[in-house]
């Protein structure tokens, strides 16, 4: 079990070696480097396809290391059905993406910082889908938002990548706080940390009246990151992006980062009435949402990323039908979904590349310059429709048996899933067929077959849904069946076959491929009369977003121009208000003001020197007539306490006190003599009274603060303690200088920290001052020698 937990472990940490490796790789290598660092993510595919036979038994591995016991906070991994196979899907399309990273992006001056990133996004996702602390799940949650604003705006040197990468961050990361605010609530509803242990709690969590908080707030984090509607606007957005981060993020791992959310969480939320109500209805929405707007498009990738919402939309729906087969339904068309998506964007970008264009309206007639592009394209495109012998035959039959109904919900389901289905037909031949068909177009570029670095990750992907249909006992028994079992909590057996079920789900299979004829055959009308709705229906939730983010900008403007003046001395009178506030408000509403003490008999003439002279010194700043004189005069009252120190058998605190005042009076005098600051005090009468009662409020607040301190029983647990241990641990005899140095190394540390700082901050002020100095003298030298 040790190895086990050590391998796993660094197969976890191979996508981080390879982000750190991949400059100088590409640097020696260039593009060719990709073959190099397309090891890292198949090292970490073949150790956890290891791991399939004995998922597929039923089995669960479990590993990691504990962090802080204390709190149940560890880095541990859970690998059953669902998890395994997301990993595996992540390292294994990880793999041929690095490949096809290295040919899209060959000769790119910023191509290993590319491959930084993707690897840095493929470690993240991979710490998603195989955590069990909730902690280290939510941490890789947010690093997949982190890394996909990194890779959506790579090429940041244009506003729309800009601004997608920012729009992705700010939808994923709103929903990622939410998402966290609902595991908060599973904790304290369950009492548990970790995923393995949660699914045990199924009841409790449905039986407690905090289950409706906790599902919306986990619905906003997933609902996000999968963007359902409304925040499906995100994703085709982010198909700024280059095509290896489209392929990748946003077909096969990223986007369905919430939908393994919800399988996660079915046996722990499912089977309620809010469960089966919102996410059939979100994602039914989603699903007619996303094949329509896809069917308006003319960029091949758009058209891609709008069915790839829609796709989500469908799992989503059917994760929360709760219909016999519809857990199988939603596993069978998770895989079909990442292999012929993952397969098509990358033809769409091979297109691109080739020809310079991915405007469908200007493109035909390729398929005797990019053969095998063409022949990978109806590979995909026909598991897309749904057409046997690929696999997503396979998952539209197993779909139509789950939805298939007489009741009114059933019905109306499966009309929005023929629907969805069947624009994702006509969706799917239009990128394989129209612009290989036809004759042939000008193009900005001459088209000719992308080379093998290009080609094979589709052909590959495209290959594997039909082997996966053809084999299809074999995937149900190590692929689809444990996930379904994973999701259910109960042993599943999926024996869907490319043998045709005469029955509803045959008849609803034909009518999605005649409908789809239909509107393939007219998709140009088609694309008219969506265009003419969407125009009709008005602005939608991207230009909302824009809306919404340009009033919070006016509205922070506003807020700073109120909070944040640019005057010193209303932020510094803000902050006494607050601490006079702190010190005396908690005292006076908890009855826990001190007594007044005896008047002390014991003090000596030498003692009463000491307080006149800190008297003296307070008068002397209250009438100094210029601020020098007023810094020189605050020493003295600095001076007296530091006395007061010694006098009271506390001679390193004296010594200490004595530097502060010491510097502070030479640094203070100095600057204020550079920056020539104003010699009078120009407050009104007013303001100077103001300013007296807060110094006197605050002076008060530590006195009557300092005395009920001083009046609360002592605890000397933590002078035995630093008594005990300071000679032995850290091995110095005098007690405060090893509390200072060792036990509070790391607050002094931060100390010295703010002194430096503030260093060089006055030493800025100095520069900007003499370098001011400088112009006014080069600019009016008369007026400089005058006022010398």
């Amino acid at each position: 079990m040790a190895d086990v937990t050590a391998l796993t472990f660094l197969a976890l940490c191979l996508p981080l070696a390879g982000a750190l490796a991949a400059p100088f790789v590409i640097r020696i290598f260039g593009a060719n480097g990709a073959w190099l660092l397309a090891i890292a993510p198949l090292l970490a595919f073949l150790h956890f396809l290891r791991f399939v036979p004995v998922v597929a038994r039923g089995e669960v591995v479990i590993g990691g290391y504990s962090w802080v016991p204390s709190y149940h906070l560890s880095f541990s991994w859970f690998l059953d059905g669902l998890s395994l196979a997301f990993a595996l899907l992540i390292t294994g399309i990880g793999t041929l993406i690095v490949l096809y990273a290295g040919g899209y992006l060959r000769g790119h001056r910023d191509q290993g910082r590319f491959f930084s990133f993707i690897f840095l996004f493929m470690g993240a996702m991979l710490g998603v889908v195989v955590s069990d602390s909730f902690l280290m799940f939510f941490i890789f949650w947010e690093l997949t938002s982190i890394t996909s604003f990194l890779l959506i705006g790579f090429d940041h040197e244009r506003e729309a990548a800009r601004r997608a990468a920012l729009q992705a961050l700010v939808v994923t990361g709103g929903g990622g706080l939410c998402l966290l605010a609902g595991l908060l609530l599973l904790w304290n509803i369950s009492g548990v940390t970790e995923m393995s242990q949660l699914i045990r709690f199924g009841d409790a969590v449905r039986e407690s009246p905090l289950y409706l908080a906790a599902l919306i707030l986990v619905l906003g984090g997933a609902f996000t990151k999968s963007a359902q509607f409304p925040f499906h606007f995100w994703l085709p957005n982010a198909m700024e992006a280059p095509t290896p981060v489209s392929a990748y993020l946003h077909s096969a791992t990223m986007v369905k980062a919430g939908v393994y959310l919800l399988m996660r969480l079915n046996p722990v939320m499912g089977e309620t009435p809010a469960w089966e109500i919102l996410l059939p209805f979100f994602g039914g929405l989603t699903l007619v949402a996303g094949t329509a707007l896809a069917i308006r498009q003319t960029d091949l990738k758009l058209k891609l990323a709008y069915t790839t919402v829609s796709s989500l939309g469908l799992l989503v729906m059917l994760i929360g039908f709760g219909a016999d087969y519809a857990v199988e339904a939603a596993a069978l068309y998770l895989v079909a979904h990442s292999l012929f998506k993952g397969a098509l964007f990358m033809v769409a970008g091979i297109i691109d590349h080739e020809t310079g264009t991915r405007d469908i309206t200007r493109l035909r007639g390729l398929r005797r310059a990019m053969p095998l592009t063409w022949i990978t394209a109806l590979a995909a495109a026909f598991s897309m429709a749904g057409l046997p012998p690929f696999f997503g035959f396979l998952a539209k039959e197993e779909i139509y048996t789950a939805l298939a109904g007489g009741d009114i919900r059933a019905l109306t389901f499966v009309s929005i899933a023929v629907f969805g289905n069947a624009l994702m037909f006509a969706i799917a031949f239009a990128v394989a067929l129209k612009p290989f068909l036809g004759r042939p177009m000008e193009t900005p570029k001459h088209p000719h077959e992308a080379s093998a670095l290009l080609w094979l990750g589709p052909a590959i992907l495209a290959g594997l849904g039909l082997l996966a249909a053809l084999f299809s006992a074999y995937t149900h028994a190590t692929i689809s069946s444990p996930i379904s079992a994973a999701i259910r909590q109960s042993p599943v057996h999926i024996d869907i076959s490319l043998t045709p079920h005469i029955g509803v789900p045959l008849a609803l299979s034909i009518l999605t491929v005649l409908l789809g004829i239909g509107v393939y055959w007219q998709l140009d009308r088609a694309r008219f009369l969506m265009a003419a709705f969407l125009r009709a229906a008005g602005p939608g939730p991207d230009h909302g977003f824009d809306a919404a983010i340009s009033g919070l900008v006016r509205f922070a403007g506003r807020a700073m121009r109120i909070l944040q003046p640019g005057r010193l001395d209303i932020y510094i009178t803000c902050t006494f208000l607050c601490v006079a506030a702190i010190l005396i408000v908690p005292l006076v509403l908890y009855d826990e003001l001190p007594s007044l003490p005896a008047w002390p008999a014991d003090v000596r003439l030498h003692e009463w020197a000491v307080f006149l002279i800190a008297v003296l010194g307070l008068a002397a700043v209250l009438f100094a007539r210029d601020r020098l004189t007023a810094v020189v005069s605050l020493g003295i009252q600095g001076f007296a306490v530091a006395v007061i120190f010694l006098l009271f058998g506390a001679p390193d605190l004296s010594f200490t006190q004595f530097m502060v005042e010491t510097l502070s009076v030479v640094i203070l005098a100095l600057v204020m003599t550079r920056l020539r600051l104003s010699p009078a005090d120009r407050r009104p009468r007013k303001g100077r009274l103001f300013d007296g009662a807060l110094a006197l409020a605050c002076g008060l607040g530590f006195t009557l603060l300092l005395m009920r301190a001083t009046q609360a029983p002592f605890n000397d647990a933590l002078t035995a303690f630093f008594n005990a241990y300071s000679k032995s641990i850290a091995h110095g005899a005098n007690v405060v200088n090893v509390i200072i140095v060792d036990f509070r190394g790391t607050d002094t540390l931060g100390e010295i920290a703010v002194v430096a700082v503030t260093g060089l901050a006055i030493l800025a002020l100095i520069r900007i001052r003499a370098g001011t100095e400088r112009k006014l003298a080069a600019n009016n030298p008369d007026a400089m020698e005058a006022e010398g």
